[in-house]
């Protein structure tokens, strides 16, 4: 059963409950054996970091800064600010030192958390020129700092002035005195476009959208969550607090590279992902498919055939599966579909909420069809997550973003633009009075800049607004369709697409290299570099039939002409890419200028023939 309390005592109340109970699974920074904290403990040190915190000095609602990847610590860290009504500033751990400048100066922030040697190493170097900036306490008991540092100290030794609880009496004076109007975070958007504005969420905003999501999303005292996600990100930070309220335990898992290892270590029931993750384990199991016999091939083909007519024709309809088909069905589930999700680390999976971009329908058609439970949804940071989502056992259409949630006004806007309104919407941005002017129409609905529609009381999505490409023919492409189509093949890594002010529609492509360099040597296609083999006419032709194939239902003016294989993946470091790994293409335009104008400079013939056409870049 739900606890509906204040943040600023969630994690007590929880204690109260549930005691020795495990709440935290987690590793140590540069560990690699998992450890537990019971929700006892996960109270205790949260009561030590409110001690610790007013006895450095913060203060009611002011600015505390967290730059660190997911940890314990994080935890500790938040809710025990909560405990003293202070305000806490997510940091994305990739963050340049531009951005955490930018972001320390914005929200005066004067005590910093950080979390492995990377981020203290960042945050040393802009110390200086952040005037508000007084302390840095650091996560990572590894971290070397510098000699000459004298504001620093490790976490281990910060808790230490909150041992004890010296300053309790007035904790639980400041307890009493939280309320829903309090600022509870600031979360900068990492931006396509433009610098980074700060979002302002409030106490009142996260105990609506607790309560709301808390009748509708069935996890609970048994489930195992892997916290994967940023916990910087808005998604994965709801669904950690929901996931806590619950009562459910967490598993922290610190290093995104390592998450298949993690889940197969630690067996999670639940998971937020976005659809890059899953868009992973398809292409892996397709390509294990690909490597099979063709008897196997045969047999595992005819499964997933079996599992998509009785989860996707039938159940996503609410419609009863014939009773030879369920039997079809059971027969699988027990045996093929058990496999692939035990070498995921699901053998118990219960529902993996999926969002923060556009989830392809062979995507979603594939996780349904093993047998696990994707809930699609559609949220913003300005509406703390959730706008809608499927529900458990309701009937939903794959390609739709679910139903939207209870108390939440939804209307159309110019260019079916989805307003919003409701308790769960920002109030605004942090110290941004002309640009919240603009945020808001007159009657108080917050413009999302996404353009959709509702068809029998689902949401579908369109594209972002601002996104939507116009060729130089008149015809509006939507680029973020187009590239989650192609990214499910298990070839392309990543994909950007050009289209805007253009005569027709052409492509970057980051190749999965590893995949393509085994098809070079299967098919005896040399090369000496990297450049060579994206270069190499083969493998562009075959690259060609590939995305030809996952084109065939675009319209003509939709579908990539041309396209260039680049040898470079894109990158946070040269501004490409998003701490949440959007691409930025407004800086990729420019980047590859010459690589773009030279699938430009002669114009595809009228109907081409697909490998013909897609010229080498």
């Amino acid at each position: 059963m739900q606890t509906r309390c204040h943040l600023s005592v969630l994690i007590h109340e929880q204690a109260k409950k549930y005691d020795k109970r495990r709440a935290l699974t987690y590793r140590d920074f540069g560990g690699t054996k998992w450890k537990s904290a019971t929700w006892r403990d996960f109270s205790r040190k949260v009561r030590h970091v409110s001690n610790a915190m007013l006895n450095i000095g913060v203060k009611v609602q002011e600015n505390v800064g967290v730059f660190s990847q997911n940890c314990a610590e994080y935890l500790y860290t938040d809710f025990g600010a909560f405990g003293i009504r202070a305000v806490t500033v997510p940091f994305y751990a990739t963050s340049s030192e531009q951005q955490i400048q930018y972001m320390i100066d914005d929200a005066q922030i004067r005590v910093l958390f950080v979390g492995e040697q990377e981020q203290y190493d960042k945050a040393r170097r802009v110390f200086a020129h952040c005037h508000t900036l007084e302390r840095i306490i650091i996560y990572d008991r590894r971290v070397k700092t510098n000699q000459a540092d004298k504001s620093s100290i490790f976490f281990d030794e910060f808790m230490t002035l909150g041992e004890n609880s010296p300053r309790q009496s007035e904790v639980e004076k400041l307890y009493g005195e939280a309320n829903d109007d309090d600022l509870c975070n600031i979360l900068y958007t990492s931006g396509t476009t433009g610098e980074s504005k700060g979002v302002m969420l409030t106490y009142g905003q996260y105990r609506a959208a607790l309560d709301v999501n808390g009748r509708i999303i069935p996890v609970g005292e048994g489930d195992r969550v892997m916290d994967f996600l940023p916990m910087t990100h808005i998604f994965e930070r709801a669904w950690l607090f929901l996931s806590i309220s619950k009562g459910a335990e967490l598993i922290i898992n610190s290093n995104p590279k390592e998450i298949q290892q993690a889940m197969r270590e630690t067996r999670p029931t639940c998971m937020s992902a976005v659809p890059r993750f899953w868009e992973k384990v398809y292409a892996e199991v397709t390509d294990r498919i690909d490597r099979a016999t063709p008897t196997q091939q045969k047999l595992l083909r005819h499964a997933l055939a079996i599992g998509r007519k009785h989860n996707i024709e039938y159940l996503s309809r609410g419609k009863r599966p014939p009773l030879s088909l369920r039997m079809r069905y059971a027969l699988m589930h027990r045996t093929l579909f058990k496999i692939v999700r035990n070498e995921l680390g699901l053998d118990r999976p219960n529902i993996f909420p999926t969002a923060g971009a556009t989830v392809s329908p062979e995507i979603e058609e594939f996780v349904h069809s093993i047998g696990i439970n994707m809930i699609v949804g559609y949220g913003l940071t300005e509406s703390l997550a959730t706008v809608s989502c499927d529900l458990k056992g309701r009937p939903f259409t794959v390609g739709s973003v679910g139903r939207p949630i209870e108390g939440l006004d939804i209307k159309f806007g110019e260019d079916d633009e989805i307003m919003l309104k409701g308790p769960t919407i920002t109030k605004g941005y942090y110290k941004r009075e002309s640009l919240n002017k603009t945020a808001f129409d007159d009657e108080g609905y917050f413009h999302t800049g996404d353009s959709g529609y509702m068809k029998n009381g689902e949401l579908f999505l369109k594209d972002r607004i601002k996104d939507l490409f116009k060729t130089s023919n008149g015809k509006y492409i939507a680029p973020q369709m187009i590239e989650s189509k192609l990214l499910v093949d298990k070839y392309i890594d990543q994909i950007a697409v050009i289209a805007d002010q253009r005569k027709f529609v052409s492509a970057l492509i980051i190749p999965d290299y590893a995949l393509l360099e085994e098809y070079a040597a299967k098919h005896n296609i040399t090369y000496n570099s990297r450049e060579e083999l994206c270069g190499n006419a083969e493998i562009h032709e075959m690259m060609a039939e590939r995305i030809e194939t996952l084109q065939q239902q675009f319209a003509s003016y939709e579908k990539i002409k041309r396209f260039t294989l680049l040898p470079q993946h894109f990158t946070m470091e040269r501004g490409e890419l998003t701490n949440t790994l959007k691409i930025r293409r407004k800086v990729l335009a420019k980047n590859y200028a010459r690589e773009i104008e030279k699938m430009y400079e002669e114009e595809p013939d009228s109907h081409p023939d697909p490998a013909k056409d897609m010229e080498l870049g």
